[in-house]
């Protein structure tokens, strides 16, 4: 059981979230690009909480507990996060402006990414093969949440150097989660600890969708642009597909 292999599949998973910075290049209206990323982040965030964290979280517990146990487990932590985001919102945020969306949704990936590490590492840890399908689905969700830190970033400072650090520095902690579980937390890891922190990054990333993705790209762009919800929910089910054949 080779345990570097765990950091190298989550370094190079964690530091795709930079291609999302490319993004900053896309040509056309300053106003339309803003609307259209937020919402297909959004759809790319509320479809991964919902067809994956909220189950792997339930799937967690069940190890352990009953479904309907779990199920309930699953919930409350969910609305923890949830709550705690809406509360670190009012308690830490001055003023609304897309500066703001780009630093609260980087928070909000790097507290994602942290435990995706940890998973990632012990996966490959154990067994190579699904650690490497985990890596590939991992690198594929990370290049639109680094969308979604890079836009904001970007046209709130038009700091190309700002934009790609902040993007690094989401993707990087991935690598972090990894590390950490490498030196310290491997060995108390347990199903119910995962349950937990899936359930809680489920609750604050459905909370930084609706109330900072998407309630911003509207003041950007007032037509519906629902579609993109619906775009970002269908690449995120595309690669939830393409990774589990």
């Amino acid at each position: 059981m080779n345990r570097f292999n765990g950091l190298i599949i989550s370094f190079i998973a964690g530091i795709s979230t930079t291609l999302g910075y490319l993004s900053i290049y896309i040509q056309g209206k300053k106003e339309n690009i803003i609307s259209k990323v937020l919402y297909f982040s959004s759809g790319v965030m509320i479809t991964l909480s919902i067809i994956d964290l909220i189950p792997s979280s339930i799937k967690s517990f069940a190890i352990d507990k009953s479904f309907i146990s779990s199920f309930a487990n699953s919930i409350l932590y969910f609305f923890i996060g949830f709550i705690c985001c809406y509360l670190f919102d009012k308690i830490f945020k001055k003023e609304e402006n897309l500066y703001n969306v780009g630093i609260i949704s980087m928070l909000g990936i790097i507290i994602h990414n942290i435990p995706e590490g940890i998973a990632t590492y012990v996966l490959s840890t154990i067994n190579l093969k699904l650690g490497i399908i985990l890596g590939i689905a991992v690198m594929l969700h990370n290049i639109p949440e680094g969308i979604c830190i890079a836009i904001p970033i970007y046209y709130s400072t038009f700091n190309k150097q700002k934009a790609f650090l902040y993007t690094f520095i989401s993707g990087i902690s991935e690598f972090i989660g990894a590390f950490l579980s490498m030196l310290i937390l491997y060995r108390y890891i347990d199903n119910g600890i995962m349950g937990i922190l899936y359930s809680i990054i489920a609750g604050i990333m459905i909370y930084i969708s609706l109330f900072e993705l998407i309630k911003t790209s509207k003041k950007y762009d007032s037509n519906n642009l629902n579609i993109y919800i619906f775009i970002g929910s269908i690449f995120i089910l595309c690669v939830e597909i393409i990774t589990k054949l």
